[in-house]
């Protein structure tokens, strides 16, 4: 009589179940969202290195030569080798500076929609779970709040904190600046969503399980509704990145971000703008391509999870 030695399957590791999962799959189908995401990943991450790739420091004045202004990029006449992309018009080499300015608009737009998803997933569980007067209260705040564009409220706070402050300080915080106004004229759209879901998911039993047990209200909120609540926030939270960037490049262009000494996307653009007609055009032209491709792919993104995480819409 002979006996088999049965081995034990091995547990699949976590990146193998997301690699199988339904999103893995539909990722591995879908081109669009396959490029988008090599595209986003590419920038990101010579952004984030960008004190490592970049051949200049656009912050080092010992590095930036007035006389080099407004050269051209490689492929035109008249250009310098040293400058690939050219240079803007403070003689700072363009190639760099895009570096560093995306990473100051992707730093800015990650940063606003974490305090956006910070205040409206607070507000939206307090909301959708305690109710009664205090959910009319939140959400006629709301309301009053999604009446207002996002750049009319940052353009009124920015241009009063400017002068109160004056240029030099609000230059000096001028980040910090931007994230508070753009994460606060935004926390409607998680709010708002987030109660939605509290309202359905609370009348479940798994929650009156939870009360039953003797969990406060806090507990069940955090650790058992907002879970289920995640998808939404991944979708709203995809597509409010690319807003917040926009945001950050529309202020900055009317001159109430970013100050041209400490480049983003849209004070490079703004800086440029006035070049443009008189054959500088590069110095608009290029950081606005990366700015709308970089807008493109995260909003790509955005509808492929949006139509993943919702079994509506999801084909398979």
């Amino acid at each position: 009589m002979s006996t088999e030695t049965v081995t034990p399957r091995a547990e699949p590791s976590r990146w193998s179940k997301i690699v199988n999962s339904n999103m893995g799959y539909s990722f591995r189908r879908n081109p669009v969202a396959v490029v988008s995401l090599i595209i986003f990943a590419l920038i990101a991450i010579a952004a984030f290195f960008a004190p490592l790739i970049a051949p200049y420091d656009p912050y080092d004045p010992a590095q930036i030569n007035i006389m080099n202004s407004e050269y051209p990029p490689a492929w035109i006449d008249g250009a310098l080798p040293e400058f690939v992309l050219g240079t803007d018009d403070q003689g700072r080499d363009l190639w760099s500076t895009i570096l560093y300015g995306t990473r100051l608009s992707l730093i800015i737009g990650i940063c606003a929609v974490a305090l956006q998803a910070f205040l409206g997933i607070t507000i939206g569980l307090l909301a959708g779970y305690i109710g009664g007067r205090l959910d009319n209260l939140l959400m006629r705040l709301a309301d009053i709040q999604l009446s207002f564009s996002t750049l009319m409220v940052a353009i009124i706070f920015l241009a009063v904190t400017q002068a109160m402050f004056g240029s030099e300080t609000f230059n000096q915080y001028a980040v910090f600046f931007l994230i508070a106004v753009i994460g606060v004229a935004e926390w409607p759209q998680y709010a708002r969503t987030v109660r939605a879901t509290v309202l359905a998911e609370k009348k479940k039993e798994y929650v009156d399980s939870a009360r039953v047990l003797g969990f406060g209200p806090g507990r069940i909120m955090v650790r058992h509704i907002l879970p289920n609540s995640l998808s939404p926030i991944f979708v709203i939270s995809t597509v409010q990145v690319a807003n917040a960037i926009i945001s950050e490049a529309s202020l900055s262009f009317l001159g109430l971000g970013m100050p041209p000494s400490q480049p983003s996307l849209g004070s490079l653009i703004s800086s440029g703008f006035d070049y443009i007609f008189s054959g500088s055009w590069w110095i608009t032209v290029i950081p606005g391509v990366v700015l709308v491709v970089l807008v493109l792919v995260i909003n790509l993104l955005g509808d492929w999870m949006r139509d993943v995480l919702n079994p509506k819409l999801y084909k398979g």
